[in-house]
């Protein structure tokens, strides 16, 4: 299994050739490095350790400067262990970037819900109002605490309290497209967490069948620039033979003579 983490930016759409619309979330996805490897001699399992964003030493603690002095890197402020079927296909203090998820790939998206505080249990666990009029007085509240009988509140009765703030993963979701350019990744469909937060992709449990699809492409096309030759002008003289032309013209069409006086007597 292999994976990596990124940050949540937020969703956007794109189109297929073939006309199908598909809601992406746009997860940004800087390079990560691999803090520590674990293996079956050492730890009893094989997984890596990857870690984003540099804490300044000053901030950071001295377990957590040891820490990353053994990978010859700077502290990192978030840190994630994976599990991984070889261990020792990773080196430590090395990078990994987008490029290890392909288009049409499944992936597993892992993030933290956004809090909403604390809410009653209408909000919370989609219970029902009460009666609003006839003179009640029971509108928003949570029922019955439990039957006559253990006289006590039973362990998970659906309550009021803390709500959001949980880690969810959203499974078989599709890798619409990988840009190693600008490190990003499209995922389909919408992923837990609010803009900003932290994400982990992994490759899918459940092994979907990977899609085949191609994206429009909104680059400009290139139009070929067509060169015009500039001809320089001179002084010189240029020999025409309209003058000719029009003096054997003249020759052959004559105006007709104009009779005299004495031959119009005649």
């Amino acid at each position: 299994m292999k994976g990596i983490l990124g940050r949540k930016v937020g969703m956007t759409e794109v189109f297929t050739k073939n006309g199908k619309l598909v809601p992406v979330t746009v997860v940004s996805v800087e390079p990560n490095t691999v803090m520590q490897v674990k293996t079956t001699a050492t730890d009893g399992y094989e997984s890596i350790q990857l870690g984003i964003t540099d804490r300044k030493e000053k901030r950071a603690t001295k377990a957590e400067i040891g820490h990353a002095k053994k990978a010859n890197v700077s502290p990192k402020r978030f840190l994630k262990e994976i599990r991984v079927s070889n261990a020792s296909e990773y080196e430590l203090g090395s990078t990994i970037k987008a490029d290890i998820f392909e288009v049409g790939q499944k992936v597993d998206v892992t993030g933290t819900t956004k809090g909403h505080g604390y809410t009653g249990v209408i909000v919370r666990n989609n219970q029902s109002e009460g009666p609003k009029t006839h003179g009640s007085r029971y509108h928003r509240r949570p029922g019955s605490m439990g039957t006559m009988r253990p006289m006590r509140v039973m362990k998970g009765k659906k309550l009021s309290g803390h709500m959001g703030v949980d880690t969810v993963t959203v499974q078989n979701l599709t890798i619409i497209d990988v840009n190693t350019e600008d490190n990003y990744i499209l995922v389909s469909g919408n992923v837990p967490g609010a803009k900003g937060s932290l994400i982990l992709i992994r490759e899918a449990v459940k092994g979907g069948k990977k899609e085949e699809f191609e994206l429009v492409s909104y680059e400009p096309e290139t139009v070929a620039e067509v060169t015009e030759e500039v001809v320089e002008e001179t002084n010189e003289p240029v020999e025409t033979t309209e003058a000719p032309i029009a003096e054997e013209v003249a020759e052959e069409v004559k105006p007709e003579e104009e009779a005299t006086p004495a031959e119009e007597e005649n």
